[in-house]
């Protein structure tokens, strides 16, 4: 591994610590927005601000946005991870509680790594990979297993609730896996930028069409939570997710999912005087025992996933657009 790119991964670690500790908190900035703001209004004005703020700041450094002929692919990202990703979340939240939407959304590590598994130029599986997933996912049941016995009963809502997350981890999935492989060598600002223009944009539609404008307004407290989603949610933790996933295996970032339920309970405890329980000491050694586990094998993947992309790639999708 030559000096660059150990930085490089140096910084995709801290990336990845930024991902985990800034969308730890947006599962409750999104219940809160959800009090006055309808859902895909509420996903859709949230990408397009965060879309144009990022955007006016690549343009105030002198950079330029992706051309045209890009956007098809970055519009094809910003559907898989932000309509279905993360629209399929904020439509599920309505409806399932926040401690079981977080275990269902812990299983998209399962969906990524099978999406990659399924790639005859990525990292493949191992029993390893899977024994750290598996223990992972234990740690997420033993946390919020009280809320899981009292959620099954929601009715055909949260029956749809429960799809619908499982579309976005789908949805998730196959974006970040096409993310890992696209315009490596473009901005990473204005690629992202991109994304969240043209997520936000066909989010904002389904809200128009289905006629949320009549029930949007906002409160001191919605407000609040909306701008922050707006600005460190997306923009802090979308821009570092997807440097993460340039540099780090996926099943490794895909950990993020784990870790987040854990900010939550951390809060809880700092911020509400929650009580921090056996239960919870023993669930979080067996997600952090989990990232480990996975963590002890990314190095040396790292170099093979980067070898086998860069073969597969003969030129960058916005260089080339018309290649493929």
């Amino acid at each position: 591994m030559t000096p660059s790119s150990k930085h490089q991964q140096k910084l995709a670690i801290v990336a990845w610590v930024a991902v985990c500790l800034i969308w730890g908190t947006t599962y409750l900035a999104i219940r809160i927005s959800l009090d006055t703001i309808p859902p895909w209004l509420m996903s859709g004005l949230r990408w397009t601000v965060a879309g144009t703020l990022l955007g006016g700041f690549v343009l105030v450094r002198g950079e330029r946005l992706p051309p045209l002929p890009a956007w098809r692919g970055l519009a094809w990202l910003g559907f898989l991870l932000l309509v279905l990703g993360n629209g399929g979340v904020v439509w599920a939240e309505q409806y399932v509680p926040s401690g079981l939407t977080a275990v269902i959304v812990a299983s998209s590590p399962f969906w990524m790594s099978a999406v990659e598994a399924l790639r005859s130029d990525s990292e493949r599986l191992t029993s390893r990979v899977v024994a750290g997933l598996l223990v992972g996912f234990a740690g997420i049941l033993l946390l919020v297993w009280p809320d899981l016995q009292a959620g099954g009963a929601g009715g055909r809502a949260f029956v749809a609730g429960v799809i619908s997350l499982q579309i976005a981890c789908a949805g998730w999935a196959l974006g970040s896996s096409y993310s890992r492989r696209y315009a490596r060598d473009e901005n990473v600002l204005s690629t992202t930028a991109a994304q969240m223009l043209a997520g936000g944009a066909m989010m904002a539609a389904i809200g128009l069409a289905r006629g949320e404008w009549t029930t949007l307004h906002f409160s001191t407290k919605t407000a609040l939570a909306f701008g922050y989603l707006s600005t460190i949610g997306a923009i802090g933790g979308f821009v570092s997710y997807t440097y993460a996933l340039r540099h780090l295996p996926v099943s490794f970032v895909s950990l993020y999912a784990y870790i987040n339920p854990i900010i939550a309970v951390a809060l809880g405890v700092a911020l509400l005087g929650e009580p921090f329980t056996t239960r919870m000491a023993i669930a979080a050694a067996l997600v952090f025992g989990g990232v480990a586990i996975v963590r002890s094998k990314a190095p040396a993947q790292t170099q093979a996933s980067g070898r086998s992309a860069m073969a597969a790639r003969p030129g960058s999708v916005l260089v080339k657009p018309s290649g493929r």
